[in-house]
Parts: C-alpha cells; structure tokens; sequence
C-alpha cells in the first residue's frame, strides 16, 4: 500500500488529575527526522514516544506536540538547584565587573532569579509521573492510528495519480514506437542520399568505410533500447505501487532512469514528432516526480 508522508492528527485527553493536548503532524523529508514539544518533567515520554513513532513511520518530517495540564491544586514546584547555582554564579560576576567600572546595579530580589527560565521547576511525585506516563502512552494510540490512515489515505490518493501518469507514459512511448517505425524509410533514404552526394564529391574515398560510418550514424540515432528500457520501468513503477512497505526512495530513482530515457530519445530522435512525444514525455515524468516526493 502507497502511503504518503504528510498527514496530520489531532485529540485531547485527560484523567481527574491531569488534561492533554496532542498534535502530530508530519511533511516530505528525505529521511525519517522526529521533532517533540513535551513536558520535561515526565520521565521516559520522549523515548517511549520516539521509539513508538519510529517503528510506525519510516520517512518524514514528523513534529508530535503534547501540552499537559494539573487540575487547579495539584501542581507542585521545585527550585533546580543546579539551575540556581549556574544563576547566582553569573549574578555575582555580572555584580563584580560593575564595581569595577563604578556602576551601582539595583537590589536583585528572589522573585527575580525565580522567575528565570529553569530555576523554579513543576515537579511530579515519581509514582504521579509514572502513571502519567503509562496513560500517554495508551491515549497516543489512537492519535497514531488516525495519523497513519491519513498517510494511508493521502496515499491510496497519489497511487492513483501516479498510476495514470504511468498510463500517459506507456502510452507515449508506444506513439514514440510508432514514430520511429514511420521515419525509418525517411531516414534510410536520407543516408542513401547522404552517401550518394559524399561518393560524387570524394573521388578517393572509401566506399567501404564511408558505408561504415553512416551505418555508425545509424545505430546512434536508434531509440529501440531507450523504448524497451522506458517500457521496463513503467513495469517496476507498477510493481512498486503494488507494493507494502515504504516505496517512495525506489520510486524517486526511477524517475531519475524515466529521465534519462526520455533525454536520449530527445537527443536521438532527429524527426519533429518524435521529438514532440519525448518532450511530452519529459513533462509526465517531470510532474510525476513531484508527485513522487511525497511517497513514503
């Protein structure tokens, strides 16, 4: 099944204790990066939520917010000491240094230092924060699950989409077939022609090896091998779809051979209607890489 990466899901949760808040959302990424806004103060969230989303997403840009909230009465709050000690130390140098320079600084109040960031911290009982924890854990269930049928959804989507480009390929290629088979004849009588006209103005020339290079020129502007190859890749890109498991990395590398193909059929084509299918060609594959992007 083709998943996309972008999907979003949202609920709110809560016990008599405690209310939360979650937002998990995710865009294209090459890789898999995670990014979490939590509570600091609930022990083991972050890796248990960290591991649990890595087992269920393998490419993405995936941001998980959680806001968790005490019912009025039940926050309790601690100073870090060590946060205090890095304060004070700072405070003193900071003192120390307008001395020197003859400056008289205001009276730091406790308030003050409290109110910095990191000094004065909301703290839970370890057994509180526990199962705390364990009620996340089984409350993200759901969220994950609404996420991921989203991605699946988005998914069955772009499958679509890129079934009908592959559609539109398969198709031109076996216009370029078509077209290929039409200018043969044109092309034959053009290197009688061309050779005609070299043997009339080179009279020492080799007839042997000036046959040798037009067929040369020939076998240059055959575009069988092209066809065949562009054909095998509508029929991995196929397969892919078909697929379980993330497909998008295999994918985006075959639109890279997609390309290729089409630019050689461009540059071999030496015939104003083929080279208007392989310009057409390079547009399908060209809006179906971007559609590509957001495979999984």
């Amino acid at each position: 099944m083709t998943r996309s990466m972008t999907a979003f899901a949202a609920a709110k949760g809560g016990t008599a204790q405690h209310s939360w808040a979650w937002e998990l959302r995710s865009v294209n990424a090459k890789g898999l990066d995670i990014r979490m806004r939590l509570p600091d103060w609930i022990e083991g969230l972050e890796a248990a939520l960290r591991a649990r989303l890595g087992q269920a997403v393998t490419r993405g840009s995936v941001t998980l917010n959680l806001r968790v909230s005490r019912e009025e009465g039940e926050a309790r709050q601690a100073v870090n000491d060590t946060a205090l000690a890095a304060v004070l130390t700072a405070l003193s140098r900071v003192e120390a240094r307008a001395a020197e320079a003859g400056l008289a600084l205001a009276p730091t109040r406790a308030a003050d230092i409290l109110a910095l960031r990191g000094v004065l911290e909301t703290t839970a009982p370890e057994d509180e924060a526990a199962g705390l924890k364990a009620a996340l854990m089984q409350d993200f269930e759901p969220v994950l699950a609404a996420f991921l049928e989203m991605r699946a959804g988005e998914g069955a989507a772009l499958a679509t989409i890129l079934g009908a480009q592959l559609d539109e390929i398969a198709r031109l290629t076996e216009a370029a077939t078509e077209a290929a088979e039409a200018r043969r004849d044109d092309m034959a009588g053009a290197l009688k022609t061309s050779l005609a006209r070299v043997m009339d103005n080179a009279e020492d020339a080799d007839p042997q090896r000036v046959a040798q290079e037009l067929a040369l020129i020939a076998v240059k502007s055959d575009i069988t091998e092209e066809l065949d190859r562009l054909r095998a890749h509508v029929d991995a890109a196929r397969e892919l779809l078909g697929t379980e498991g993330p497909v998008g990395r295999k994918l985006d590398f075959l639109m890279q051979e997609f390309n290729r193909e089409a630019n050689t059929l461009c540059s071999k084509s030496q015939n104003t209607g083929l080279t208007r299918i392989g310009l057409d060609l390079k547009t399908v594959i060209d809006q179906m890489r971007e559609q590509v992007q957001n495979v999984e």
